[in-house]
């Protein structure tokens, strides 16, 4: 029980103010701004590419020709998988400004959860383009 406080009072800690926030709370509120805006277009970009698959996808089922269905297919899951990296990405840079703002021990945690797994799925989708690229290259 003991250990447990302690682990959960080491994850309440909060720092006390710095400069940043007590002398330049304009910059803060600005960049808080910004961490909100690159959520937005980071959201935008994987909505984006979502739509784009499934036009190519709908596409490619109305196609007769079954080597050219798997061609068309591939080609959009490329497509799709860059929107991802690329909005993984940007999620990525919005959670790092977020938690250089941030007091509280905690965001800090989450922050190494969030970039472990998001790099880990980064890693992993870009291995498996890499396949579906030289696949359509054959």
């Amino acid at each position: 029980m003991e250990h447990r406080d302690t682990l959960e009072g080491w994850l309440a800690y909060e720092r006390e103010a710095s400069f940043l926030h007590e002398q330049l709370d304009w910059l803060v509120t600005a960049l808080e701004w910004g961490v909100v805006t690159i959520d937005v277009f980071a959201c935008l970009i994987l909505v984006i590419g979502a739509v784009r698959f499934i036009v190519g996808f709908l596409h490619a089922e109305i196609t007769r020709d079954s080597m050219q269905r798997v061609r068309i297919v591939n080609g959009e899951r490329v497509e799709l998988g860059r929107y991802i990296l690329g909005g993984l990405e940007l999620l990525i840079v919005s959670d790092i400004i977020h938690t250089a703002l941030s007091l509280a021990m905690i965001d800090l945690v989450f922050l190494g959860l969030l970039v472990i797994i998001r790099s880990l799925i980064s890693f992993f989708l870009d291995r498996e383009l890499e396949q579906v690229k030289k696949d359509l290259s054959e």
